[in-house]
This record gives C-alpha cells, sequence and structure tokens, in this order.
C-alpha cells in the first residue's frame, strides 16, 4: 500500500507547503502539487494522481476542499478512486475514509444525497420545460430558412441543384436537404 498526496491551491501567490508537510509526516510517498483553481473539475495533477493509484493505495489530502468544490466533484472523484480498487483520505475530516465500512458507509449518503439533489433539479427543469411548451415557447435554433425561403430553396435545388441552392441561399447543403423531404414528408 502507498500513500500518494495530492496538495492544490488556487493562486500563483499562494504556496502548498503546509499540506506538503501535512502529507509528508502522514507518509506520503509521491506528492502531487497543482496551482489550479478548485472549480476546475479536470485538473491535470489529480488526474496524473488518480491514474498513479494501484490496488490498496490510498490518495491522501489534508483537507477535502483541497480535492473537490461540490459534493457531485467530491463523489465523482472518489468514484475515479474506486475504480482503481485505490482508497481516499483527509486528514483534517477522518470521516472522509473510504478504507474502512464507516467511511465508505458515508460516502454512499452523500452519493445518495447528490443523487437525489441530480433528481430534483431535473424534475424542475422538466417541469418548467412543461410549463414554458404550454406557454407556447419554443426551444431550440431558429430555423435557418422561413417557410417562404425553403420554398425556394427546393424550387432552386430542383432546377440547378443543392449545392447551388444552399451556396444562394447561404446555408449547408444539409439544410436543403432538410426542407426537402419536411416537404416531402408534408404532401
Amino acid at each position: 500500500m502507498t500513500i500518494i498526496g495530492y496538495a492544490r491551491v488556487s493562486t500563483k501567490d499562494q504556496d502548498y507547503d503546509a499540506q506538503v508537510e501535512g502529507l509528508q509526516a502522514a507518509g506520503a510517498e509521491t506528492i502531487f502539487k497543482e496551482k489550479e483553481s478548485g472549480a476546475k473539475s479536470d485538473r491535470s495533477e489529480l488526474v496524473e494522481a488518480i491514474s498513479s493509484l494501484k490496488q490498496y493505495d490510498v490518495l491522501l489530502v489534508t483537507r477535502l476542499d483541497r480535492l473537490a468544490r461540490s459534493t457531485a466533484d467530491l463523489l465523482n472523484t472518489v468514484e475515479a478512486i474506486a475504480e482503481k480498487r485505490a482508497y481516499f483520505k483527509s486528514l483534517q475530516e477522518p470521516w472522509a475514509d473510504t478504507s474502512t465500512p464507516q467511511g465508505r458507509m458515508i460516502t454512499t449518503v452523500f452519493a445518495g444525497i447528490a443523487q437525489f439533489e441530480r433528481e430534483l433539479i431535473l424534475e424542475r427543469t422538466r417541469e418548467g420545460r412543461e410549463r414554458a411548451m404550454a406557454a407556447g415557447r419554443q426551444f431550440g435554433r431558429r430555423p435557418a430558412l422561413s417557410d417562404a425561403q425553403e420554398k425556394e430553396a427546393i424550387r432552386l435545388s430542383d432546377e440547378r441543384g443543392i449545392d447551388y441552392a444552399a451556396q444562394i441561399l447561404n446555408v449547408s447543403p444539409s439544410t436543403i436537404d432538410r426542407a426537402r423531404a419536411k416537404a416531402k414528408k408534408a404532401s
């Protein structure tokens, strides 16, 4: 079992010396250091730290906020660590230790809460879309061509070809194809 440390600070002006000292005192053999915002989920040193994990290794941080800014980000990171069959520990939050049954249980509870939050957001979004649609709101991009332009596109493409019609109307040939398919379906 190897302990791999991860230290992060948000700005170039900050230093991670205290984190490194704490990680070394806790037995970290290798320490990945990063100066990146915690809001970024694709931090290169964190990705490398997780990639370096082998079965039963431990990724160690001084505090949870050094690893993640949100519950969802934390859970995604812990899941990536678990996929490597490794563990996660935080020095300041002793309950955040996936090598123990209690730590895994708490992580599972957090995962359940995060899933519940995601489902609530999806439900509210769906309800909002339904209300907006009932009020006549249309979603998606505006059509590239009006109905009159579609008729002209079909006429031009019949006479001179799809590429010519697309060039004249300043749209892609696939837009002309869709207009033709729409007209064919309507008739």
